[in-house]
Formats: structure tokens, sequence, C-alpha cells
């Protein structure tokens, strides 16, 4: 049998949120979806899931998840499906925003604090652990807005003509970590915008 990962990426369920930067977690799963030819769909708990994909030519799977419990308790549905299919912890990676990073900024780690970032504080506490992996994208706030407001609010011109190749290289960093694991990616991708 093949290893089986899961890639859960935080955002807000809703039209109105679905442009903004807290959601580019979720864009990252939709891109995933597309390229592993599966779709998501509607799970046992507040939550949309994809059946299992290979990767890793067909040495591993992968799972997609996206929680609907609104971010900042995203941890309900990553503890459900966790259990359901029986992950471990170092198979697991959570895909989110960070505004402290810089935009385009990809940041992977394999454990840590939630860094003052609410879906990832959710899962820690439902999880009862900090030792999963997740992976930061940078989505700036260089003009120190209210962190509730930027969060919330849409990429500007030139971040929209930038994001589709920040969602790619994460999405690639992804698949990544699942094939190679966390070291890996951590020395591939841990990368600034710059570097894109």
């Amino acid at each position: 049998m093949s290893d089986r990962y899961l890639i859960a990426g935080l955002g807000n369920p809703g039209k109105e949120y679905g442009s903004t930067r807290h959601n580019v977690g979720f864009m990252v799963i939709d891109h995933l979806a597309e390229r592993l030819h599966v779709s998501l769909h509607a799970g046992k708990g507040e939550y949309r899931l994809s059946d299992p994909a290979p990767i890793a030519n067909g040495t591993r799977e992968v799972v997609l998840l996206k929680p609907l419990t609104y971010m900042n308790n995203s941890g309900v549905a990553v503890r459900e499906v966790a259990q359901y299919f029986k992950f471990e912890l170092r198979h697991m990676l959570i895909i989110l925003d960070d505004f402290q990073l810089p935009f385009g900024t990809l940041r992977i780690r394999a454990k840590g604090s939630d860094g003052g970032q609410k879906g990832l504080r959710s899962i820690i506490q439902h999880l009862g652990t900090n030792a999963f992996a997740r992976l930061r994208l940078g989505i700036g706030n260089e003009l120190n807005q209210n962190a509730t407001h930027f969060v919330l609010s849409h990429f500007s011109k030139a971040e929209r003509q930038a994001l589709p190749g920040l969602v790619e290289k994460a999405a690639d960093a992804a698949l990544d970590f699942c094939a190679h694991g966390a070291s890996y990616a951590m020395n591939h991708y841990n990368v600034k915008s710059g570097d894109l």
C-alpha cells in the first residue's frame, strides 16, 4: 500500500471571500485538484475533500482538504479527516496565508507555533500538537493595515498578476513535501518573492 498524505488549504467559504488574501490556501488546493485531475466533494462534516490521488509514480497518495468551518475553526475539519483516514502527523501539510511574510514568500516548517494565525491555532488545539508541517504563503502587509481588514481584502492588481505563479510554486512545494519529505521541501522552497 502506498503512503497517504493530507494537504489541507485554509480559507473561508463563500463567494464573498473567494478571492481574498485569506483564501490563498483554498486557491492552492483548487490548483492541486486541477493538476491531479480530482474533484472535491462534500465530506461527512463541514469540509470538502478529494478521493486519494496517486503521486510520485504511484508510490504515494494525497487527499486534498478544504475546511468549511471558517478560518478560525479549521481544526475541527482537519481533526475529523485526520482521524478518519488515520493520517500520521508527519504526512500532513497545512497551507495558509501569512501577512507577516512579504508577498510571494514561501515558508515551510515541519512544526512550530501558530505565529498568530488563528486557523493554524485552531488546528494545533484540535490535534493537541504542533508537530505537523505547514506551508505559509506570504501575502504581505507592507502598509501595516489592520490585520483583520487586510487579510479579508482583495489582492492588488500587481499581486493578482503574480498570484498564479505563487500558487503554482506552492503546489509544487506541497507535492514535493509529500514525495520527498519536509527537509527537501524546506531546502528547495523557503525563498523570498524575488526568487520566484
